[in-house]
């Protein structure tokens, strides 16, 4: 078992709160107090996570500039009270950070029994791969 230090502890669960007050506020037509919310507190969440520093180094690597630039305006785009503008940067950003992360974590859905039943369907396995 993975042991985790109480940062860590106190990080993911404030990365799953930023993740539910995220969905909550699309669910309640893209409230921007709700989604300001789960920003703050999904950005923070990573930051006890990883660290500080790691954080930094993750979204201001040169490559990654783009997407960090999309992913952190969306964040102050919603701020500044634009929600629906703010949460399409956001996703935009967050696809282009995680994009090499994705085959990862299709792999791994493919070995859950169910989900990887559903995955190799054949017209689901083709825009899964």
């Amino acid at each position: 078992m993975i042991s985790l230090t109480d940062s860590q502890k106190i990080g993911i669960g404030l990365t799953g709160f930023g993740v539910f007050f995220l969905f909550f506020g699309m669910i309640l037509f893209f409230d921007k107090a709700l989604l300001a919310i789960g920003n703050i507190l999904f950005v923070v969440g990573l930051a006890f996570v990883i660290g500080l520093e790691r954080t930094f180094r993750f979204f201001f690597q040169k490559h990654k500039l783009k997407a960090s630039s999309f992913f952190l305006g969306g964040i102050c785009v919603v701020l500044i009270g634009w929600p629906i503008l703010g949460v399409l940067l956001e996703f935009y950003g967050f696809f282009l950070l995680f994009r090499g992360f994705f085959p990862v974590v299709v792999g791994f859905i493919r070995r859950i029994p169910v989900l990887g039943y559903l995955l190799n369907l054949p017209f689901i396995s083709g825009v899964s791969e």
